[in-house]
C-alpha cells in the first residue's frame, strides 16, 4: 500500500479510518489544512524514533552523599540521595521543561530547537523517560 495523503480537513475526516491505519502501519500520512500540511504518525514509532535521534547525553555527578543530573545546554538539573531518585527528580524536571517549553519558551530564540526533546518527553511514560535518561530500553 502507499502513502496516503489528503487535501483537506473535510477529506482527511471521512477517511479518518485510512489516516490512522496508515498511520499504525508506518506509512506517510498527511492532511492539508489551508496552506501548511500537517503528519500523522504512530506515537510508538515517533517516539521511539525520538529516543534514537535525540540521545539524552545526561550526565550523573556523585557528590555531598547524593547525586546530581544535568543535561549539558539546557537549564534541567535534579538532585537526589540515590541514583534512582535523582533519575526520577530529573523525569519531574523533564516534565516541567516541557510544559514551560509548550506555554512559553517555544518562541525563545534559545530554546526553539527544543521541539523534539519536549514531543519525547510528552510521547513517554516515566519509565521509558527513565531509561532513555541513563542510555536504557532502546
Amino acid at each position: 500500500m502507499s502513502a496516503v495523503h489528503y487535501e483537506s480537513y473535510t477529506e482527511a475526516r471521512t477517511h479518518l479510518k485510512e489516516l490512522l491505519d496508515a498511520a499504525g502501519e508506518g506509512r506517510v500520512a498527511t492532511v492539508r489544512r489551508d496552506t501548511g500540511r500537517a503528519a500523522v504518525v504512530d506515537v510508538e514509532r515517533l517516539r521511539h524514533y525520538l529516543s534514537l535521534v535525540c540521545p539524552s547525553k545526561a550526565e550523573a555527578v556523585a557528590e555531598s552523599g547524593g547525586w546530581s543530573i544535568f543535561l549539558p545546554g539546557l537549564p534541567v538539573s535534579a538532585d537526589g540521595a540515590t541514583f534512582d531518585e535523582a533519575v526520577q527528580e530529573m523525569v519531574d524536571a523533564l516534565r516541567e521543561y516541557a510544559e514551560d517549553w509548550q506555554d512559553r519558551l517555544r518562541t525563545a530564540p534559545n530554546h526553539q530547537d527544543g521541539w523534539g526533546l519536549v514531543q519525547l518527553v510528552a510521547l513517554s511514560d516515566d519509565q521509558q523517560l527513565a531509561d532513555w535518561l541513563v542510555g536504557a530500553g532502546r
